[in-house]
């Protein structure tokens, strides 16, 4: 079977990939064309358009950068026409993929949407493209059943993928419910983004911690497809290391982070570390963001899942050296500590069970060949979609 998977960022190259090779279990004669990056060349994929290329971040960058998305665009459905694939299988990135849909539906391919925007955060209105147009939707958190049940979608919830990473590792770190000792030299891990754009905006206000905290290391997870040079730049003479393409690495090994805003905050989490998060856009770019985002009251999905403060949330002018000074020290307390430790529990039990990947793998295959399963019919009258 044929299978056209598109992902636009490193944390849908990494699911992108864990998926391929679930696929490739499941059927041993899959053939994967996809938008990726290293990740799923690795598992197998063959990779047309590398995620580098790909991620803007914030309205601004993305009217910056429209002739390369409107051209990338166009690129992508001629090349699913060249393919012709069995399904369509679509990664989180909707700012590009939800524009696929009608060319998609159109011209007769399945869809399926693994790992869902973030509707239920922004963009509510969506629901009604994805009732359209998608036959099948995977999602990886358990609240989102219920948001997409209440617009009247049914979806398949497969857990969180993050928890087969972490089973990868067999040198797991043990929980700490004892401050580090201040006679040693322990690690602050800085987890800047994956974009060049928001590390640039982070990074150097992230630096600015070092200077009050001597006793310690401080460590930045760097991403050598950013471009190292990016990074030495900014970092300057600053007292500070770069461990290469090593996150979960560095987080073992690290007592406290400093962690931008998305998939980093939870592999923070489940890593039993404690956190900060940021998050910081151009002025124009969070404004316009701040209009769109109607009842949400976390941005960090750790605080997401478990809906209540479990890390604070620093955004936008908030993230300066006199907010970010005063919670290092926070997460460096004992109390506070094994308060954070003790929610993130919380966190992983409502997550689930490891297997996400193979779990949706296995419902795609089955959709796809058991056609005695209730999978969705689009309704020509309505134009919803039913079972």
């Amino acid at each position: 079977m044929k299978y056209y998977i598109i992902a636009g960022e490193a944390s849908g190259d990494l699911h992108g990939s864990n998926l391929i090779k679930a696929l490739r279990a499941e059927d041993p004669d899959a053939d994967i064309r996809c938008w990726g990056g290293d990740r799923m060349a690795a598992a197998g994929g063959h990779v047309v358009k590398h995620i580098r290329d790909l991620a803007f971040m914030g309205f601004v960058e993305v009217v910056k950068h429209l002739p390369t998305i409107l051209g990338n665009i166009s690129f992508c459905k001629k090349d699913i026409l060249a393919y012709h694939p069995d399904v369509v299988i679509l990664i989180d990135y909707p700012g590009f993929n939800f524009r696929l849909f009608p060319f998609i539906k159109e011209h007769g391919f399945k869809l399926f949407y693994y790992i869902s925007p973030q509707l239920w955060a922004w963009k509510e209105g969506r629901v009604k493209k994805v009732k359209q147009y998608v036959d099948r939707m995977f999602v990886i958190f358990p609240f989102e059943k219920e948001f997409y049940a209440k617009h009247g979608v049914e979806v398949d919830f497969v857990g969180h993928p993050l928890l087969d990473e972490l089973a990868k590792t067999t040198d797991h770190r043990p929980q700490t419910t004892e401050a580090p000792r201040q006679n040693e030299s322990k690690i602050i891990a800085l987890l800047p983004g994956s974009r060049k754009q928001e590390i640039s905006k982070l990074l150097p206000e992230y630096l600015t911690v070092i200077p009050h905290f001597p006793q310690y290391r401080f460590v930045v997870a760097g991403i050598s497809g950013v471009g190292r040079d990016f990074y030495q730049n900014m970092i300057g003479t600053a007292r500070c290391e770069i461990r290469w393409d090593d996150t979960y690495g560095l987080l073992r090994d690290s007592e406290a982070a400093i962690v931008t805003s998305g998939t980093a905050t939870l592999e923070t989490a489940l890593h039993d570390i404690p956190e900060v998060i940021c998050y910081k856009s151009g002025a124009l770019s969070y404004y316009i963001a701040r209009q769109l985002v109607k009842g949400i009251k976390y941005i960090c999905i750790v605080n997401l899942i478990a809906d209540k403060p479990v890390v604070t949330e620093l955004i936008q002018d908030d993230v300066t050296e006199a907010r970010l000074v005063p919670e290092v020290n926070r997460l460096l307390d004992t109390g506070n500590r094994n308060r954070m430790l003790k929610e993130y529990n919380e966190v992983k039990v409502l997550l689930g069970s490891t297997g996400a990947s193979q779990r949706a793998a296995r419902l795609m295959y089955t959709y796809l060949t058991d056609h005695s399963m209730p999978t969705p019919i689009k309704n020509s009258d309505t134009g919803t979609l039913s079972t």
